[in-house]
């Protein structure tokens, strides 16, 4: 990560903390039961989100976070999904920049494959 490239991954129901910086949810879909009020969203980066196809494939298995980022990470190759990573990058080199999903594991999340793309 180069200095002030901090990148975060938080689930979207947390309380936001004074340090996440910029607080984009990167899910496809709203976060059920959250009011918009609620979510405390800088913005709503959709275009990053995977494929239907791709989610529905990974499922969250543990087991297949690996093979989900290398095709995640082809899809982000797309011209309007690059541009999207491309703005998150630049909001990433104002200041820290939290990605927020809605997802119970976080750590095996497109959030963190992003994470992990933006920091290098």
């Amino acid at each position: 990560m180069t200095a002030g490239n901090k990148v975060r991954v938080r689930r979207v129901y947390e309380e936001p903390e004074p340090d996440d910086g910029a607080r984009v949810l990167v899910d496809r879909l709203w976060p059920r039961g959250l009011a918009k009020a609620d979510a405390h969203l800088d913005e709503w980066c959709k275009q990053v989100a995977p494929s239907t196809e791709l989610r529905t494939w990974y499922k969250h298995d543990p087991d297949r976070f690996e093979e989900f980022g290398h095709r995640y990470r082809s899809e982000l190759a797309e011209p309007e999904r690059a541009e999207a990573v491309a703005h998150l990058r630049e909001l990433a080199g104002k200041g820290t920049l939290t990605l927020l999903t809605a997802t119970k594991q976080p750590e095996i999340s497109e959030a963190a494959v992003l994470a992990e793309l933006i920091g290098d």
